[in-house]
């Protein structure tokens, strides 16, 4: 069984994610019921209206936001994900969608990006901050490298705030979505299954969403506003990069 590590959560990441990527995509939009699709696409959204020459995608995992970039912006994307084997079947996806010459995708880790300072036009990250030691140290590191003006847009697991869907939230997350993953993606699902839940509720216990945007601010990143999602089970932030 994958325990947490708090010494060292990016080994904890890859060993939880190691064995997931050859049916990622298509499990993680059944066990969602099709709504982490759409909240990709709301996360997109404010990049892409930007326009930028170059996005970077922080955990990446096997391109799907990559990839919907390419499709929404004119823009080069780099994605960079701890997990190689992730990142392998991302490649075998933007090699399938012919996005070769518009995705690169790199081994790295959010906490030490291997980018110059404000180098980049547009930034992602999709359900990251649970992963890393220091939430708001990672912030200050994404943000380091997009340059002033430039858009930041996250999305994350949320825990519902209305008391009905929240426990119809804790009910799924606490008891069918572990038997779904085993079921569908055997025991590496399973395991990721049992451990999703507890981890949003841990995670929002301590960073809550107001705490979210003062680490935003605090890193640079000015506008920032907030969506909740499919009521309140998906969190879509983004931001512009402040001047100067």
């Amino acid at each position: 069984m994958v325990t947490r590590s708090r010494q060292d959560p990016t080994r904890f990441a890859q060993q939880l994610f190691d064995d997931l990527p050859r049916r990622y995509d298509l499990l993680v939009e059944a066990l969602t019921f099709g709504q982490n699709r759409r909240w990709r696409r709301a996360m997109v959204n404010p990049v892409a209206e930007a326009e930028p020459a170059t996005v970077l995608d922080v955990a990446s995992g096997t391109a799907g936001v990559a990839l919907q970039l390419a499709r929404r912006t004119g823009a080069h994307i780099t994605g960079i994900d701890v997990t190689e084997a992730m990142l392998r079947r991302g490649q075998a996806a933007v090699r399938a969608n012919g996005a070769r010459h518009r995705i690169s995708l790199v081994t790295g880790q959010a906490e030490a990006l291997p980018f110059p300072d404000a180098s980049i036009d547009g930034l992602t990250f999709t359900y990251l901050l649970r992963y890393v030691a220091d939430p708001a140290a990672t912030l200050a590191e994404l943000a380091r490298v997009v340059r002033p003006g430039g858009t930041i847009a996250s999305l994350e697991f949320h825990v519902p705030p209305h008391r009905l869907a929240r426990g119809a939230w804790w009910l799924y997350t606490r008891l069918a979505l572990p038997l779904l993953g085993g079921l569908t993606g055997g025991r590496p699902w399973y395991r990721v299954g049992r451990f999703l839940g507890p981890s949003i509720s841990t995670h929002y216990d301590r960073y809550p969403v107001s705490w979210s945007v003062d680490a935003w601010r605090q890193a640079g990143i000015t506008a920032v506003d907030v969506r909740l999602m499919s009521l309140g089970g998906g969190l879509v932030m983004w931001g512009r990069r402040a001047d100067g």
